[in-house]
């Protein structure tokens, strides 16, 4: 019984440490194929990650599975990791790869535009038009009516709170077009904003 005691205290010992140590670090284990790293890097980020999948697929199934993959990428890839980025902008950047692979298999491509021509304009109906003092259901619609390049700019932005840098590792692009696509994107929000008649946000 003491054996017992004395096991679980020290698997104990070893979650709280592993919960304690940076990403990089939890890295570095999985790569030796510890489990206990990969579960506290899983419980750390797995909400994240779906959230940010799910904002490109617009299918919470499709999120899920998606999910499972890109851990099971790091899994399988951990040792590739040369920490140029922080942890979780590599995972965002898997993240991305595995979505917009989804999208494109199960062709989704026209998914953005099928979306904005739900959302109902300033020519619909009261029935139909949204509520206006939530003012977080008409930034999220007026966010979803961006290009598919400039939400996702907002989203990883001010969604993720990444920095111009993390941003175009995670996309692929210069960091001088991560902020022009942030200029442009910023200006069509705010006009949007204003035409839901949420001036304080569009400023």
């Amino acid at each position: 019984m003491q054996n017992v005691v004395a096991i679980n205290a020290e698997a104990s010992q070893s979650i709280i440490a592993a919960q304690a140590t940076s990403d990089d670090m939890l890295l570095e284990s999985i790569a030796d194929g510890n489990r206990t790293a990969m579960h506290i890097l899983y419980c750390r980020h797995n909400v994240r990650v779906y959230r940010f999948i799910l904002r490109i697929v617009r299918d919470a199934t499709t999120a899920e599975d998606l999910v499972s993959q890109v851990f099971l990428d790091v899994w399988r890839t951990a040792r590739q990791f040369q920490g140029r980025s922080q942890v979780s902008t590599w995972l965002l950047s898997i993240a991305r790869f595995k979505a917009l692979t989804a999208m494109r298999q199960r062709r989704f491509e026209d998914i953005d535009q099928e979306d904005v021509r739900q959302i109902p304009d300033e020519a619909d109906t009261p029935e139909t038009s949204l509520d206006r003092s939530d003012t977080s259901a008409i930034l999220r619609a007026c966010v979803a009516k961006l290009s598919p390049a400039h939400r996702e700019i907002i989203n990883l932005v001010y969604y993720h709170e990444k920095s111009v840098e993390e941003v175009g590792a995670i996309i692929g692009i210069p960091q001088s077009t991560v902020k022009t696509r942030m200029f442009y994107a910023r200006k069509q929000l705010a006009d949007l904003l204003r035409g839901a008649g949420v001036d304080r946000f569009a400023a």
